[in-house]
């Protein structure tokens, strides 16, 4: 079902797709190949089904902000104010990491190294030519062609498009004076596409382009990924080992609702776009049964969920942080009488 569902053909669809739809919850593309695993799983073991709409952080913002589905999914973590004004609760569901991808005729998958001012500038405007000087540079020996660039970007509200500007604003000050960073900004140039899945399937069609995906969606649709250099000045191949060492470095403790940005991270095998993946839930539950069923669903993908979140190079939450968020589940959610749900 997965592989179908992240086919090209149906990569231009905004994804909702039903598991019985017994919870129901909305927002990031980033973690829904993930989801999609944990939700046939957990279906096959309770009975229990999971209905996420796959439509974006904002959008998953503004759907539990209005109290339309029982959980909210955002890959750019809300900071405590706007937690607190809205009545909710953040915690950390899933790590992984965001790559550039291109299609560009001779170039071989990892072949091409990238940095955040190249990726800049390329996405600002000012490279407009694969053979460009700054590219070839970077790149002596590889073959590249004098093809126009298309820059492909996301035309919804992203956390994705959040980790992405973010590096590219801590990496380049003159993307950070311009353009900055946040779920939507305005692109200088470029076509866009909904979702995770519309950007694999503009990059899929369109020969030169270069946009930014998670890396399930890379893997699955066979897309040609790049190196990327991190803060070190390390070239990586993305993996599942260097979106590990990069979460190893995040201050879960130091921050309000687990809000943790791993962008731009040390340390020499650190990949530099890996991101957290949060959950946001009202700590007032008026359905409290609701309530408790997104909890033991994602208890039990935190139990039982990492063998599916290796085999799509994402990253588990350590356990240490586990424990911080079913604390956080037992002091914060509440039904209408003020009573733990858990």
């Amino acid at each position: 079902m997965l592989k179908k569902i992240l086919a090209g053909a149906a990569a231009t669809l905004v994804m909702t797709t039903s598991f019985a739809a017994d919870i129901t919850g909305a927002g990031a593309t980033f973690p829904y190949p993930i989801y999609a695993k944990w939700a046939e799983s957990y279906k096959a073991a309770t009975g229990t089904g999971l209905n996420y709409q796959s439509v974006g952080s904002g959008a998953g913002i503004k759907q539990i902000k209005a109290k339309t589905v029982d959980f909210g999914a955002s890959d750019m973590p809300l900071k405590a104010e706007e937690l607190d004004k809205e009545g909710l609760m953040q915690f950390p569901a899933i790590m992984g990491g965001v790559v550039a991808v291109v299609n560009v005729e001779g170039v071989t998958p990892g072949q091409l190294k990238m940095t955040g001012p190249l990726l800049a500038d390329i996405y600002m405007g000012k490279i407009t030519k694969w053979n460009a000087a700054e590219i070839a540079a970077l790149n002596p020996g590889v073959k590249l062609p004098a093809a126009d660039i298309t820059v492909v970007h996301r035309a919804d509200s992203s956390g994705t498009s959040f980790l992405f500007t973010d590096f590219l604003a801590k990496t380049s000050p003159a993307w950070k004076e311009s353009i900055g960073s946040g779920t939507t900004v305005k692109w200088a140039v470029g076509v866009g596409g909904k979702g995770n899945e519309g950007v694999a399937a503009n990059v899929q069609r369109i020969k030169g382009a270069i946009g930014y995906v998670e890396w399930a969606y890379a893997k699955k649709n066979k897309l040609s990924h790049t190196q990327l250099r991190n803060k070190e000045g390390v070239d990586l191949q993305p993996s599942d080992d260097v979106f590990k060492a990069a979460a190893a470095n995040a201050e879960w403790t130091k921050a309000p609702g687990f809000g943790v940005v791993l962008t731009d991270g040390a340390g020499k095998q650190s990949w530099p776009i890996t991101g957290v993946s949060y959950i946001l839930m009202h700590k007032t539950q008026a359905d409290a049964k609701k309530g408790q069923e997104v909890v033991k669903f994602f208890d039990w993908s935190f139990k039982n969920g990492a063998p599916a979140a290796a085999e799509l190079d994402y990253v588990p939450m350590p356990a240490s942080v586990v424990k911080q968020v079913q604390d956080a589940w037992k002091a914060n959610l509440k039904d209408a009488s003020g009573k733990a749900i858990m």
